[in-house]
């Protein structure tokens, strides 16, 4: 099952911060009221993630918006699974999640995201760092990774 990690839930509310601030300092937007009881809630109970299946689905809408301003794939166009290798040296993914990725749901692609950023060991992350931020790879990743902290 997938689940959503708390830094994607913060960028998420970062984002809406920036699209819809605060009118007196006070309000919030709905899609930032929705997103923040959710994070209020993993903290209170100190849980680093949220099962995707289950999400509010206010805040699932608000959060999807933000994922659907990120990149979707973490291919840099240099792919070493077709050469048999087990893990893609160009993004990190195993070749199970590069052949499955079209069907990975978004939660089950952030998670996977969130994997190949803290290993930082993909070429996408040193070699090929300058070639993920322009967008060299696969159509539809034309910024560089939303890359989430660890914690």
């Amino acid at each position: 099952m997938a689940a959503i990690h708390i830094t994607d839930i913060e960028a998420a509310i970062n984002f809406w911060r920036a699209k819809k601030p605060s009118p007196d300092g006070i309000t919030l937007a709905p899609e930032l009221r929705a997103l923040a009881e959710v994070y209020a809630l993993m903290v209170f109970y100190r849980e680093d993630e949220a099962a995707e299946e289950g999400f509010p689905a206010k805040a699932y809408a608000a959060w999807r918006e933000w994922y659907d301003s990120t990149p979707d794939t973490p291919c840099i166009a240099i792919c070493s699974t077709s050469q048999g290798d087990a893990v893609c040296k160009g993004c990190g993914r195993t070749f199970g999640e590069v052949q499955h990725w079209p069907e990975m749901s978004p939660g089950a692609k952030r998670t996977t995201w969130r994997r190949i950023t803290l290993q930082g060991e993909a070429w996408r992350f040193n070699r090929y760092a300058e070639r993920a931020g322009r967008g060299m790879g696969v159509a539809g990743d034309e910024r560089p990774a939303d890359a989430p902290t660890a914690g």
